[in-house]
């Protein structure tokens, strides 16, 4: 079962304030130019359910989806470099950071990374960053598909060997994926299905409880 399939656009938020009340969320994060967009238009078989542009840093808002069971998948702004000014991106910086840190609903976070280009300084810092929240983190190495299949097999354990100090301290799960050649879908819906799961048998539990 795809999670992501009739997934529908929402509302779009540029201030905590406005944040909706759902039940609970997954978010999608990346570097400018990660394949960010174009990995949720792929999961949900959307052609543009996300904005995809050759200008890298569009996403300036955080848009909400919901999903056919009723949770919602989240698309952050992109990280890294944009041209815009700088009152606009210092803006959207401290939205992403309370967002991420503060977000009661937010039960996981989606991280890509080009996997050309994988672990930049600014994805160890968003690892870091999120590490204080408990939550865990699934990485999508994503335009797998610009790689040889060698290449593939050699950078996908390169990451996951440079990232066992951090699957060490909180959750982190990788794979590779391919929004071209539609290639890593059903394991991210197993990693996110897992994720609603647990958070739904948590709710059970405190329910039971009370």
């Amino acid at each position: 079962m795809n999670l992501f399939q009739n997934a529908k656009f929402f509302t779009t938020v540029n201030h905590l304030k406005d944040l909706p009340d759902t039940p609970a969320e997954i978010a999608f994060v990346g570097r400018s130019n990660a394949g960010k967009s174009s990995a949720i238009n792929t999961l949900t078989n959307h052609v543009r359910l996300a904005y995809v542009s050759k200008t890298p840093g569009r996403t300036q808002h955080i848009n909400f989806f919901e999903l056919a069971n009723g949770n919602f998948m989240v698309d952050l702004p992109g990280y890294g470099y944009a041209q815009v000014p700088e009152a606009i991106r210092a803006h959207w910086v401290k939205l992403l950071g309370d967002y991420l840190q503060t977000r009661r609903q937010l039960i996981g976070l989606v991280l890509i990374m080009d996997a050309r280009h994988p672990l930049k300084a600014l994805d160890i810092q968003m690892l870091d960053f999120f590490h204080a929240t408990g939550r865990p983190v699934h990485i999508l190495l994503s335009k797998a598909d610009k790689l040889s299949k060698n290449d593939q097999i050699k950078t996908l354990g390169e990451v996951k060997k440079a990232l066992k100090p951090y699957t060490e301290r909180q959750s982190i799960s990788i794979q590779l994926f391919s929004s071209l050649k539609k290639h890593g879908i059903e394991e991210v819906n197993q990693v996110i299905g897992k994720w609603f799961a647990r958070h739904q048998a948590e709710i059970s539990g405190l329910q039971q409880n009370d």
